[in-house]
């Protein structure tokens, strides 16, 4: 017999009911289930088989997400390096950017599961798939020098208020990933925001980089000076298009490369994960609400306004967003029909946010906490309509 399964047969004595250990089944079905197919069958018709259940579809979007921890990891570790004057080789790169890193990682994974398993033991269900996701989305949207202990209590906000409290995943109505990041960033602005955040001294995690500019490229769109383009001020601190589309400059952990965002998006729309629908909606409320913003900008409006539309989805997360966070199962939209509009407005509250209103440079993420609220609202409209059309066939 296979020793994985034997230890674990040995385990199921102990933890099913009447065990000894009864109250850790959760933790223990969830750990099983990751090297063994559940034993549940469906015993009555009518019976719906599908090759995608939900941990291997959980699986495969951690797998596209693993490039964006890796190219943050070296990311990090890069102008880390480079604000402390020392080597940019390869490998001290790849190291300072795990010990920068890797410790957020693993908070999030720490606390996330310890509220997880305490809510599936008191309410004796199953631990949800969907916290691996949550808990490696939430340290990619956050700058390398975010405090640990911010880390635990932003992911135990986004766990516990932004799903837990509703019924768990399945019932939760705001992605718990971006519920997290929004606290964290309305309760500590000052670690989350300001040109500082984006880079740390290899000393130490928490120490802010002292004297070295490294400002982010939403922050130079939002300080141009009139008389002067946008465009022009990024290129003049070495920020191409190229640069911006491959991510490389400071910025969150893993939500700056619009390269691999494309790739991710490839790859889950081929697998049947991410709905195309709702990505597209989303670019082309982004292009749309720029490409109208040009048109309304005169010679004395802010040069945020005359910025070129595909600029914004180089500069920030809104590639990452429009992916991996409007694409979630549970708090995105359901019908495909209103999945366009969902994404639209994503994209162009995107846009309106990052132009007219400062304090949020980054803007993507309250587009998508905004419309999570109004998305059963969508899905109740479509169904409406569609049953009215569907009755007087009948």
């Amino acid at each position: 017999m296979n020793p994985v399964r034997r230890f674990f047969d040995g385990l199921h004595p102990h933890v099913s009911p009447g065990g000894k250990y009864e109250k850790l089944y959760a933790f223990y079905e969830s750990i099983e289930t990751v090297f063994f197919a559940p034993l549940e069958r469906t015993r009555r018709l009518p019976a719906v088989r599908d090759s995608l259940d939900v941990k291997r579809y959980m699986f495969l979007v951690i797998v596209a997400l693993i490039p964006h921890l890796c190219f943050g990891i070296y990311n990090a570790g890069y102008f880390a390096r480079m604000a402390s004057g020392l080597s940019l080789a390869p490998v001290p790169v790849v190291l300072t950017g795990l010990w920068l890193v890797m410790p957020m990682v693993i908070v999030t994974y720490v606390v996330g599961f310890f509220w997880e398993i305490l809510f599936a033991t008191i309410r004796k269900h199953e631990i949800s798939e969907g916290l691996f996701v949550t808990c490696m989305l939430f340290p990619l949207t956050l700058p390398p020098a975010t405090p640990l202990w911010q880390v635990a209590l932003g992911i135990s906000f986004g766990i516990v208020i932004g799903k837990e409290i509703f019924g768990g995943t399945g019932r939760n109505f705001l992605n718990p990933a971006l519920t997290a990041r929004a606290f964290l960033y309305f309760a500590y602005p000052v670690s989350l925001s300001g040109d500082n955040v984006w880079s740390v001294l290899v000393g130490g995690a928490e120490r802010y980089v002292d004297g070295y500019t490294a400002a982010t490229p939403l922050s130079v769109a939002a300080a141009t000076p009139d008389g002067q383009t946008v465009e022009a001020a990024l290129e003049a601190l070495g920020y191409s298009p190229l640069e911006l589309f491959f991510g490389f400059y400071p910025g969150s952990v893993g939500g700056t490369t619009t390269f691999l965002s494309i790739l991710g998006a490839i790859f889950m729309i081929v697998l049947g994960i991410a709905s195309w629908r709702t990505i597209l909606g989303g670019v082309l409320g982004v292009l749309a609400t720029a490409y109208f913003l040009n048109f309304i900008a005169g010679p004395e409006s802010m040069p945020f306004l005359s910025l070129k539309p595909y600029y914004h989805l180089l500069i920030g997360g809104s590639a990452f967003a429009l992916v991996y966070m409007t694409t979630d199962p549970v708090s995105g939209t359901h019908m495909k029909g209103v999945k366009w509009f969902y994404g639209f407005m994503c994209g162009l509250l995107t846009v309106l946010i990052r132009v007219f209103n400062p304090a949020f440079p980054e803007g993507v993420g309250l587009a998508i906490l905004f419309m999570n609220c109004f998305n059963p609202l969508l899905d109740y409209i479509e169904i409406k309509i569609r049953t009215r059309r569907r009755v007087p066939n009948v």
